[in-house]
């Protein structure tokens, strides 16, 4: 089959072999499929991943509880036995492997391979270009599963990228105040156009006003960014992964008492519904789309400072 895959160097195959799938797992044919900041970061040398790329999808489930249904799937593929996933932390299974990141080839490709427990149903009236955001957006969601929220908190999140894009949306119905630090005008407007207040990064001034700060900036710097803004007692909740090493000084979170978060995958069912409501909006993020064939002109383009959602057209 096609695929996508990082050995290396990135290529795009026509000889692919896809594994035979087990007792609880399903093939799903794809159908389109997002390059998103993790992607980028594996082809930088991130978690040393080999093999083929690609989370963000949907596609046509051939068996299972959806067979001939449009799904997506979370990509964590955990073991369901070891006491983590007892505890209901399965996303934290030491035994999981992670769908086109670690020991899971993924989802730019004809088909990928998914445990039946991790798809989910597409509601019919969101489109294919939609059900790829659920992935990121539960992304988005999990902060809400991790912090409680009363409504009003003072918000500032960094990044007007894709993922930083969503968290602002997610939090803005949650009833925060949220406003987002970026460096590029479009991408800035975009927000402006949500009614999401928005602010130039070489504006910005140490504030140390924000109950919460998100860095979503992708970079080792957003942290450092974060701790000029965050109030004493407040929360930094990082979702950037960098294949670079970081390096800060630690004492102002003993010094201010500040809560370092990391907030990884999230809830499925929850972005789903907020797309079927329409109350997150991602046409907007909506870039460019490739065949698969054009693997390298569509990872050239979204690192480009101009892209936010580049997907893969895979039928």
């Amino acid at each position: 089959m096609r695929a996508i895959v990082f050995d290396q160097t990135l290529k795009f195959c026509t000889d692919t072999a896809l594994r035979s799938p087990g007792s609880d797992e399903v093939i799903v044919d794809i159908l389109q499929a997002g390059i998103c900041e993790t992607d980028l970061q594996l082809c930088k040398g991130y978690m040393g991943f080999c093999g083929t790329l690609g989370h963000e999808f949907v596609g046509i489930a051939r068996l299972g509880r959806f067979a001939g249904q449009r799904v997506v799937g979370e990509i964590n593929c955990a073991c369901h036995a070891c006491e983590m996933c007892q505890r209901q932390l399965s996303n934290h299974c030491p035994n999981r492997t992670v769908i086109g990141i670690v020991a899971h080839d993924g989802a730019f490709a004809d088909s990928v391979i998914v445990p039946d427990r991790n798809l989910h149903a597409v509601p019919d009236h969101v489109s294919d270009a939609e059900a790829v955001f659920v992935e990121p957006l539960a992304a988005a969601c999990r902060i809400a599963e991790q912090i409680t929220l009363t409504g009003g908190e003072v918000v500032t999140v960094l990044g007007d990228g894709r993922l930083g894009n969503l968290c602002a949306q997610v939090l803005r119905h949650q009833g925060c105040q949220v406003c987002v630090v970026g460096k590029h005008d479009f991408k800035l407007r975009i927000l402006q156009r949500l009614d999401i207040p928005t602010i130039k990064l070489e504006d910005l001034q140490p504030r140390r006003d924000s109950d919460i700060v998100i860095d979503c900036t992708g970079s080792p710097t957003g942290l450092a960014h974060a701790l000029q803004l965050v109030r004493p007692c407040g929360t930094i909740v990082l979702k950037t992964t960098v294949a670079a090493d970081q390096t800060l000084h630690m004492a102002p979170f003993v010094i201010d008492e500040i809560t370092l978060l990391g907030s990884r995958c999230g809830p499925f069912a929850d972005a789903i519904e907020l797309l079927s409501q329409g109350a997150i909006s991602v046409a907007p993020l909506l870039t460019a789309t490739y065949p698969l064939e054009a693997a390298t002109h569509a990872f050239e383009h979204a690192v480009r400072k101009d892209a936010l959602k580049v997907l893969f057209d895979v039928r």
